[in-house]
């Protein structure tokens, strides 16, 4: 565990429970919200506990074929936990920042939002904004830091409390806290992971934060990355690329949006793959069978060494090992991906 923290003299805690507006959308928000409700009248916590005055999420958008309107993760556990829901849509509207006023939070805490919050709203609570961010900031700030850090190959991320500011993810660090990223570890797994982690990790500070016990530390400008929120491009596979690179972008990119390339015109997704020496001097992208191979029947030259297809899903077909794509289409044994 890392820690960045500094500890200043502690204020009188205020005798009423602490008023917080907690602000998510996706599955990776829930497991903290979730936990603030459960521990709402730990006095470990707050002397006279917390009160989660209300959650504001996403509106409700389309969804699946028959666009049916869909409510986000954290607005089904807001219903399930009866707790007040907005859904204000842009923050930098005047109307949305009246509503939060009304609320006198002390304190607003955001996960995985989607909006970057406004002056007029970070300046509201009088103990500010915390974000818990699944990285080790000032590492992948922005949209997508769990596929970055995958897709580096870095060996480890983790969670960041951070005190809000105007920048993106250039707040001040309460405490982070790194975790390894496994041998093999997708995008999905290492999401609900962290998701899992964030809660212990907020909760062990949020004490001290409320007392007014805690300092922040100000980010290393010099040490940034940024991301950029996941496009459906962003999954394709070229095989001129080292094979290490892209089983690294296959795991970054699942569950979403997938990796793929294309044959004989149609869509091929790769869900699953590991890399292997090129034993044949093949174009990259040039499959090849791997008879009595443990890790897959079906290989893929690329740049650099070669991926063995463990689990692949032809357009308008159900996900199939590479063994038993072999059986069904035998071309794929010489067949060039990623043609058009």
């Amino acid at each position: 565990m890392k820690r960045e923290m500094r500890m200043r003299s502690q204020s009188q805690p205020v005798n009423r429970p602490a008023r917080i507006i907690y602000m998510g959308t996706p599955d990776f928000a829930v497991p903290t919200l979730r936990t603030l409700v459960e521990r709402a009248h730990d006095d470990r916590i707050w002397p006279a506990g917390l009160e989660v005055v209300s959650v504001v999420t996403r509106p409700d958008k389309p969804a699946g074929r028959g666009r049916q309107l869909a409510i986000s993760p954290v607005k089904q556990l807001a219903l399930e936990a009866g707790l007040p829901c907005m859904q204000p849509g842009p923050l930098k509207r005047a109307e949305a920042q009246q509503a939060l006023r009304a609320l006198a939070p002390d304190l607003i805490i955001v996960a995985a939002f989607g909006q970057i919050l406004p002056r007029e709203v970070l300046e509201l609570p009088p103990l500010g904004c915390l974000n818990v961010h699944a990285s080790l900031l000032p590492r992948w700030r922005g949209a997508a830091p769990i596929a970055a850090a995958i897709r580096a190959g870095d060996a480890e991320t983790g969670i960041t409390i951070m005190r809000m500011e105007e920048g993106l993810d250039t707040g001040a660090i309460i405490v982070t806290h790194a975790t390894p990223i496994d041998d093999g570890e997708t995008a999905g797994a290492l999401t609900e992971r962290l998701a899992l982690l964030a809660p212990e990790v907020l909760l062990d500070v949020l004490p001290s934060w409320l007392s007014g016990a805690i300092a922040p530390t100000p980010q290393d400008d010099a040490l940034a990355t940024v991301t950029r929120p996941l496009r459906k491009d962003d999954g394709r596979l070229d095989f001129h690329l080292p094979a290490v690179e892209l089983e690294r972008l296959i795991r970054s990119v699942t569950p979403w949006p997938g990796a793929f390339t294309t044959w004989q015109g149609k869509l091929l997704k790769v869900l699953a793959a590991t890399v292997i020496p090129r034993d044949q001097e093949l174009a990259p992208g040039t499959c090849y069978p791997l008879a009595g191979d443990a890790r897959g029947a079906l290989a893929c030259a690329c740049g650099e060494g070669a991926l063995a297809l463990k689990m692949i899903q032809l357009e308008g077909k159900r996900p199939v090992s590479g063994a038993d794509a072999l059986r069904g289409h035998p071309a794929l044994a010489h067949a060039t991906l990623g043609d058009q």
